[in-house]
């Protein structure tokens, strides 16, 4: 429900259940932890620029803000996404954030110059593409990105299925969040499959970690 047109009501509750049940089982804190890695080595006095692809309700970027802010790093987030409304949602949750700037775009087609990110990202974002369309998107963040990427995401099996069954009905205020979440974990790729997607992409050096926890599991790859 959330890929097609949505009343603006129902497209902000459920990206807001998103970023809440993305902060309570830790999926946001996985992007954290390997955008923080990939920055350690460049110059805190230099600004680094982050690419978060299919950014949603931006709770990723405004996260990376905040920790930006915190550490006294000096960062430019560019959150893109294809669907207009959702950017809307996203601008209004980022306000307080000059430092994040928003840009409408293809996952598949990236409007980034080849090299001009530091670090590009994506979360949530791999189920919702084909086989062929999820290899586009990782070779697009490949290109953009000079350190590396990390593409966070559901892991598909059946305890996930169960675990985000539950945690939609007894968390989510949203009926799409309550459709949507099961049906992503359905949709979603295995560790094995995400290393074939990577591979295909001409991604080398990727790490696919689990994190079972929380149904989740994520591509790193930093470059050497």
């Amino acid at each position: 429900m959330l890929d097609g047109p949505a009343p603006p009501a129902d497209l902000s509750r459920s990206l807001g259940d998103i970023a809440r049940l993305n902060g309570l089982f830790g999926g946001r804190l996985i992007t954290l932890a390997h955008v923080k890695r990939l920055l350690a080595s460049s110059p805190p006095d230099q600004a680094a620029t982050v690419l978060d692809v299919g950014t949603g309700g931006a709770d990723i970027p405004i996260a990376l803000a905040r920790w930006a802010r915190r550490a006294g790093r000096r960062v430019r987030i560019v959150a893109l996404d294809r669907d207009p409304p959702t950017l809307a949602v996203a601008r209004r949750a980022a306000a307080g954030y000059p430092e994040i700037a928003f840009l409408r775009g293809d996952a598949l087609h990236l409007p980034i110059r080849a090299g001009s990110v530091a670090v590009a990202i994506s979360a949530l974002m791999l189920h919702h593409l084909s086989p062929d369309g999820a290899v586009r998107h990782l070779a697009e963040m490949d290109r953009a990105a000079r350190a590396g990427i990390v593409v966070n995401d559901l892991a598909r099996s059946r305890p996930a299925y169960a675990a985000v069954w539950l945690a939609t009905r007894a968390l989510a205020r949203s009926r799409m969040s309550q459709h949507d979440g099961p049906l992503s974990v359905l949709r979603a790729y295995t560790a094995r499959e995400v290393r074939a997607l990577c591979e295909r992409a001409g991604l080398l050096h990727v790490r696919v970690l689990r994190y079972p926890v929380l149904a989740r599991q994520c591509a790193v790859m930093a470059r050497r």
